[in-house]
């Protein structure tokens, strides 16, 4: 055998044989180094252990079994969220208005009879309407009736009727 490989093997085994005895070196051991002394009463039995163990033996135990369950079923999904209900008050109060009959937005300026026929003149604001018997104001008015005191009329999207004093003229 070649005497480098011989050294080099040599000083391995040193080195590890070195490192496994210097920490038993170092470290106190209990049986050489112990101070307290077993005392055995007469009175006590064969198989009494020391005072110091007795001590050690009333300690509490650590756990050191893991936490939690070592087997649980684990998923990349997440956890269902439970559904949260929201309670909104309905009022069963609630009145609905029915519709009303606005006024009647026209004024009475004066009328014409011709031979055949009876003329109103109406104003609305700036705007004059001539109307006849039957005729239909801006498609939510219609005229329905003339008599000499009044003017019947029915507001089309309700189809409820009032009647303006036309008054007499003589």
């Amino acid at each position: 055998m070649n005497t480098k490989r011989v050294t080099g093997w040599l000083a391995f085994f040193g080195v590890t044989a070195a490192l496994a005895w210097l920490p038993e070196y170092f470290s106190p051991s209990d049986d050489a180094d112990s101070n307290e002394v077993a005392v055995v009463t007469p009175g006590k039995s064969r198989g009494a252990l020391p005072a110091s163990i007795a001590k050690a033996k009333d300690a509490p135990i650590k756990d050191l079994s893991p936490a939690g369950d070592l087997f649980a079923a684990k998923t990349w999904k997440a956890a269902p969220t439970l559904a949260t209900v929201t309670e909104i008050a309905i009022n069963p109060a609630t009145v609905v208005q029915a519709p009303s009959l606005p006024p009647v937005p026209f004024q009475f300026v004066g009328r014409l009879h011709d031979r055949s026929d009876l003329q109103v003149f109406l104003q609305n604001g700036e705007k004059i309407y001539v109307v006849r018997n039957g005729d239909v104001i801006d498609d939510t008015w219609k005229i329905t009736g003339i008599s000499d005191l009044e003017l019947s009329l029915v507001y089309l999207p309700l189809h409820l009727s009032q009647t303006l004093s036309v008054g007499s003229t003589q």
